[in-house]
Order: structure tokens, then C-alpha cells, then sequence
């Protein structure tokens, strides 16, 4: 399994619309297409409160590919995040990516 943890770092005041645009239609439409959250984390007490990370599942990187390529596209979603980005602008000032392999050790596998 190779774990993807992103970090979504909001402008201020962008972090609610972001949290609420994840609950009512993000995770549905990655539940629809076979996306696999493994967790969410906001900052207590770090570099920035305004930090949004969460850890993808992926069986490769090819997978990856093939299904972030499908949500990227889908329909549902472009006009969700269009309306998103109409009524609350752009919530969103920077994205990191990161791939990671867990250790024979990890608890997560």
C-alpha cells in the first residue's frame, strides 16, 4: 500500500468552507469513484492552524493515476467545486503532496 498525505493550506478564514465542502460532497463522490481516505487532521499546535492533512490509500501509483484522474474529471464534482469557488472564492492557497511507503513496523500497512 503507498499512503499520499496531502496538506491543504487554507487562506485565512477558508478553513470551515473547506472542512464543509469535504463533508457534504468530496468524500461521497470519492466513496462513488473508489478514492480510500485513511484519516483527516486539522493543527492544534504546529507551524499553522490553517492546515488541513489527510492520508489517501493507494494500491500503486498507477492506481493513483487512474482514479485522481477520474475525480479531477468528474462531473459532479467540476461543478461542485465551481459553485464552491463562486459562493466562497478560493478557500484553498496551497496544496503539498507527498508519497509515502510505510515501514515493516508501521501500524498501518
Amino acid at each position: 500500500m503507498i499512503y499520499e498525505m496531502r496538506v491543504y493550506s487554507c487562506v485565512p478564514g477558508g478553513m470551515p468552507a473547506l472542512l464543509q465542502r469535504f463533508e457534504d460532497t468530496t468524500l461521497r463522490i470519492w466513496e462513488r469513484i473508489g478514492l480510500r481516505p485513511s484519516g483527516f487532521f486539522t493543527t492544534l499546535v504546529g507551524p499553522s492552524n490553517h492546515d488541513l492533512t489527510y492520508l489517501l490509500a493507494w494500491e500503486s501509483l498507477a492506481e493513483r493515476e487512474r482514479l485522481w484522474n477520474t475525480f479531477a474529471s468528474d462531473p459532479e464534482w467540476v461543478a461542485a467545486r465551481a459553485e464552491h469557488q463562486r459562493v466562497h472564492g478560493e478557500v484553498v492557497a496551497n496544496i503539498a503532496s507527498s508519497f509515502l511507503s510505510p515501514t515493516a513496523f508501521s501500524t498501518l500497512r
